[in-house]
């Protein structure tokens, strides 16, 4: 997939690193910001969603998540603002979760994880060695079929929001690109999710879907 998005924009590279490593992300940031003096915006939105449970938390699951989706964000986003010389305002993105706002049991050591990243960006944005470095979380809700999800079940589960409808990939980009303008305070975050994050929903819309109930 991402061959086919570079071979049509001329301008595109692909870089590639393990995240369950504690090196090799921070080492790929700092690769391309040698490589490009304007380097402006990091986007970390790479991640693992497997399941456990608040009843049953496994160890390797939470190792894994942990690493991945907190771990080497965080430490690439220090890459980032230690190596980038773009001159002007550098931005810092973490794409974190609608479950911050709304929890549930299901995908205990992906939530953790998302939780652990959210922590981090008032921490780093206080950090930031430049006035103008911006540091933002923006908050998905369900977008694509995720999991052992079939196409159809994710058609029906990603309408339990507040607005009973579809949230779309182009929604989130579109939240980063205003996030990558800098118009917002450095820490804040941004939910782009239908206001499924106002509920108060007691399973994964996975779930939810699966055993018939409604948002």
């Amino acid at each position: 997939d991402a061959e086919q998005i570079a071979a049509a924009r001329p301008s595109a590279e692909i870089h590639g690193a393990d995240l369950n490593t504690w090196g090799e992300g921070p080492a790929m940031v700092e690769e391309i910001a040698r490589k490009h003096r304007d380097f402006r915006v990091l986007v970390n939105n790479a991640s693992i969603f497997e399941n456990d449970a608040a009843s049953g938390l496994d160890p390797a699951t939470f190792d894994e998540a942990m690493q991945i989706n907190a771990g080497s964000p965080a430490r690439m986003t220090q890459a980032f603002l230690e190596h980038s010389r773009a001159p002007d305002m550098r931005c810092a993105i973490q794409i974190l979760d609608q479950k911050l706002d709304n929890p549930n049991p299901d995908f205990f050591s992906y939530t953790m994880s998302k939780h652990a990243l959210a922590s981090t960006i008032p921490m780093i944005a206080m950090a930031t060695p430049r006035p103008t470095d911006r540091i933002y979380g923006l908050c998905p809700g369900a977008i694509l079929a995720s999991h052992d999800q079939t196409s159809d079940e994710a058609d029906r589960s990603h309408l339990l929001n507040l607005l009973a409808r579809r949230t779309w990939p182009e929604e989130i980009s579109d939240g980063v690109l205003f996030l990558a303008s800098g118009a917002l305070a450095s820490g804040e975050m941004l939910f782009v999710d239908s206001g499924q994050h106002l509920l108060a929903q007691p399973r994964d819309v996975i779930y939810l879907e699966r055993e018939g109930l409604t948002a």
